[in-house]
């Protein structure tokens, strides 16, 4: 299959991605990656080399977006409960799945330790997307979700840095690079705004994807990731997006319409439908313990700091794609799990994306809940006027 006939292919499940998630009002991320799921399988779609480097390049914009959309003096003022969370949303299910996968199945403990990473993830990717389709990016409840799942995140890639990854001289380069960004980007980025911003060339765009890109580089060089300094980097870029909200609006419309996509439907084929089906009682379990030690860590939790929409927050906290893709790939290519188990991961990590995400936007949408609160006290005071106006006819 050409490039060309995939680049159609891709194009064409974009778009009916976005008709069917207008029409069902299920978030386009869902629809994209079933998409993908069902190109693959049915039709037998295979990635190219571009769409590759569009799905990793689309993760690294979108984390860096999600940073860019946090509120950081909220952040501060919620760190501890952040943290927690986060913490708690990683190590349970990594202990869960752990012991699933060792003492049940029978797995060596490396391949053990591979299965709770991959299992531990929350997809920063999946909850940015959602949250900025349903505008709770702009609510305290997105803000502290967003924040909780980068601390998921970061506990993850630390478990698999400190049981597997093997230090490089490299990584040294990867920091460094990445503290001197974070630290100079907010004054860097204010004089480029402010000396070449507002033209149809989108300089600030290009300065943001060069960035990026080096942090990609060095990360493959290091043998590490640059995801979390991408999230880090954007999020000491907030205060300077939110005087130029224009820049980020156009960020977002080329994320969503080009790197998004590519990023979804190719997370889709990595799923084998024969493999699942050949193994679906142990994909049940993985994905049962998964969302079962989710739910168990972090709704308490939710419920003490989120209040209302604790259990929404708690299903996105749920799902995985990116860090559990990545985790699952390391370890096959290692030669720590073999094919089977490969598939496995992937397929549980994928379902994590879907199955929780669409249940908490059917039933347990905030935006609903808050519209019948408002809808009820709208009829109470309606009442309490009409009863008043009995009296006083009276």
């Amino acid at each position: 299959m050409t490039d060309l006939y995939v680049a159609l292919a891709v194009a064409a499940i974009a778009l009916a991605a976005s008709v069917i998630s207008i029409e069902i009002g299920v978030s386009i991320a869902i629809v994209e990656i079933i998409g993908g799921v069902l190109a693959a399988n049915l039709f037998h779609l295979h990635s190219v080399s571009w769409l590759d480097f569009l799905a990793s390049f689309g993760s690294i914009v979108l984390t860096f977006l999600a940073g860019a959309e946090v509120d950081v003096d909220l952040l501060k003022a919620n760190l501890g409960s952040s943290v927690l969370i986060g913490c708690v949303s990683s190590l349970a299910p990594f202990a869960a799945a752990l012991l699933l996968a060792r003492f049940a199945l029978g797995w060596s403990w490396h391949a053990a330790e591979i299965c709770g990473i991959a299992l531990s993830t929350t997809s920063l990717a999946v909850v940015y997307a959602v949250l900025v389709e349903t505008g709770l990016n702009q609510q305290r409840l997105g803000k502290l979700l967003m924040a909780a799942t980068f601390v998921t995140d970061v506990a993850t890639v630390t478990l698999l840095s400190v049981l597997f990854v093997k230090p490089t001289p490299w990584i040294f380069a990867f920091v460094g690079v990445s503290v001197l960004l974070i630290a100079a980007l907010p004054r860097l980025a204010t004089w480029f705004f402010r000396r070449y911003g507002d033209r149809v060339v989108e300089p600030e765009m290009k300065l943001i994807f060069v960035l990026l890109l080096g942090l990609m580089v060095l990360g493959k060089l290091s043998l590490s990731q640059a995801v979390l300094p991408a999230f880090i980097l954007g999020l000491a870029s907030s205060r300077l997006y939110q005087r130029h909200h224009k820049e980020r609006q156009r960020l977002r419309v080329v994320a969503f319409a080009l790197l998004t996509p590519a990023f979804f439907i190719r997370s889709g084929m990595n799923v084998s439908l024969g493999a699942l089906w050949a193994n679906i009682g142990l994909l049940g379990a993985f994905f049962g313990v998964k969302v079962a030690a989710k739910l168990a860590g972090v709704f308490p939790l939710a419920r003490r700091y989120v209040g209302e929409g604790a259990t929404y927050f708690t299903l996105l906290m749920s799902t995985g794609l990116t860090f559990g893709t990545i985790s699952s790939l390391y370890g096959y290519q290692a030669g720590i799990i073999d094919a089977t188990q490969f598939s496995l991961l992937v397929a549980t990590v994928v379902a994590s994306a879907v199955i929780p995400t669409l249940i908490a936007q059917r039933w347990f949408d905030p935006r609903r809940e808050l519209s019948a609160e408002r809808e009820g006290v709208s009829d109470s005071a309606a009442s309490a006027r009409a009863g008043e106006g009995g009296r006083s006819s009276v």
